[in-house]
């Protein structure tokens, strides 16, 4: 390959980190084709955030995902996870759509995941973290402004039960240990909730294994084997 050719991938190659925060993975010795998604900062949703805040749109996340979906040449789906939760629904949208991908997809909890970011680790086929990450399981909370009537408390309990739901179904959790530790008073200071490092995760089910990117990669590669096996006998 020529040095113009060379410069043009990798110019392609930088402007998918900077746009999007995905990258196609393609020169193993393997030939999978997998798609690199960063879920970095706040999730964002329909506000935007400051300026200064590191954030992953869901308008950006939610087409990539379709694509991954609907592309012949993508394999599998490796999601690198290192964010302070965000716009419930928004996040709950991408974990929805993430769960709903029939290719092999792997999620890795890097610095944490946490609130919402906790339903889009699981989201994933198979999950995992860090020995270093953190998971934050916390209640539902409102950043604006709040009419303190029945309606909305009724409302953000639906929608509190909408996480946990998520996090049972998609981890080996039950939703009652879940509630458990989402409402536990003695954990985090002037607040309710519990963190779990990378190996508490895994112990309570939350995650599937504690592991670096060599293993989830490993793992990936091993499911798009399983998969290309399966498709060869049909």
């Amino acid at each position: 390959m020529g040095n113009e050719q060379q410069e043009e991938k990798q110019g392609i190659k930088n402007d998918q980190i900077r746009e999007m925060g995905s990258l196609n993975l393609n020169e193993s010795k393997e030939k999978h084709r997998i798609k690199l998604l960063t879920i970095i900062g706040e999730i964002e949703g329909h506000e935007a955030v400051s300026g200064n805040t590191k954030s992953t749109k869901y308008e950006h996340l939610l087409p990539l995902l379709a694509e991954v979906e609907d592309s012949e040449e993508i394999e599998g789906l490796l999601i690198l996870l290192h964010t302070l939760g965000g716009d419930v629904e928004a996040g709950l949208s991408i974990a929805e759509m993430i769960a709903s991908l029939s290719k092999p997809t792997v999620s890795l909890v890097l610095g944490g995941s946490h609130s919402i970011g906790g339903p889009l680790a699981v989201s994933a086929k198979y999950s995992f973290i860090v020995p270093s990450g953190t998971m934050i399981v916390h209640p539902v909370r409102s950043n604006g402004m709040f009419i303190g009537v029945t309606q909305s408390l009724r409302n953000m309990i639906r929608t509190q039960d909408r996480i946990t739901k998520f996090l049972a179904g998609h981890s080996h959790m039950t939703q009652q240990r879940i509630e458990e530790l989402m409402l536990n008073p003695t954990e985090l200071v002037k607040d309710v909730g519990t963190l779990l490092e990378g190996r508490e995760a895994v112990r309570e089910g939350l995650i599937d294994e504690v592991g670096g990117m060599s293993d989830a990669l490993g793992k990936l590669h091993e499911m798009i084997d399983e998969e290309r096996a399966k498709k060869s006998k049909n």
